[in-house]
Parts: C-alpha cells; sequence; structure tokens
C-alpha cells in the first residue's frame, strides 16, 4: 500500500492554551504586588541639603502627619502602642531603626511627644527621613 504525502498542510500554532497562561501570569503578578504593599501616610517631608541614607533590612517607621497623629508601620497607634513596640524591639533585636517620617507642618509638640517616648526607654537608634534637595 502507497501512502500519499499531503503538499498544502498549512502550519499552524494552537492557541488554545494561551488565555489560561495569560490569565495564571496575571493572578501571578497580582500575588507579587501584594506581598511587596507597604502601608504610606500621605505627608509633605521636611527638606534637607545633607542626608545619610540608611540601609537597615527592617525600620519601625513612626509616621506623624500634619495633624498630629500617630501611625506605626502605617497602622494608627498612640503612644503607649509606641513605647509597647520600643519594648518589643528591646527584646527581640536592639539594632533595628526607628524612622520618624513628620510631616514638615506637624506642630513640634507631636514630635517632641514621640522623642519622649523614644527616651524614656532609651532607644538611641532613631532617624529622621527627610527629602534630600540639591
Amino acid at each position: 500500500m502507497k501512502l500519499r504525502r499531503r503538499k498544502n498542510t498549512a502550519f499552524s500554532v494552537p492557541l488554545f492554551s494561551t488565555s489560561d497562561i495569560a490569565f495564571l501570569l496575571l493572578i501571578f503578578i497580582m500575588l507579587i504586588v501584594l506581598i511587596n504593599f507597604r502601608k504610606e501616610v500621605t505627608i509633605e517631608y521636611p527638606e534637607a541639603h545633607t542626608a545619610l541614607i540608611t540601609n537597615a533590612d527592617k525600620n519601625l517607621e513612626v509616621w506623624i502627619d500634619i495633624g498630629g497623629a500617630v501611625y506605626l508601620d502605617g497602622d494608627p497607634a498612640d503612644l503607649s502602642a509606641l513605647g509597647q513596640a520600643i519594648i518589643e524591639l528591646q527584646q527581640t533585636d536592639m539594632n533595628t531603626q526607628v524612622h520618624i517620617i513628620a510631616d514638615r507642618n506637624t506642630p513640634y509638640e507631636r514630635v517632641n511627644a514621640v522623642l519622649e517616648v523614644l527616651q524614656i526607654y532609651q532607644y538611641r537608634f532613631v532617624s529622621f527621613v527627610v527629602r534630600n534637595v540639591e
């Protein structure tokens, strides 16, 4: 028996699973974006002409908005919660830096209250976050 070859076979790429792959890629990207989510409070940064850049892996960020409200790592808190967070830092890792991020128009009394809490617990790794002006 003699078999015949087809001469007019058109090459085609199967596209049945393309939508599945695109959907899985979309889910993967959405999950990666959620992992890197960081809560921030909208403030206007004070300015400085020289700034030291810190590269600590883990920082405790204390945000103070223009109204004087205090946030710990983006979550609303009060000064007693800040004291509790400092106690936990002293028990786990003393090299963790506390970054104070205050709006440039925040009343000084609110920034001073946060500094007094840090002073009471004698926490010394403190820095103020500013916007560098060049």
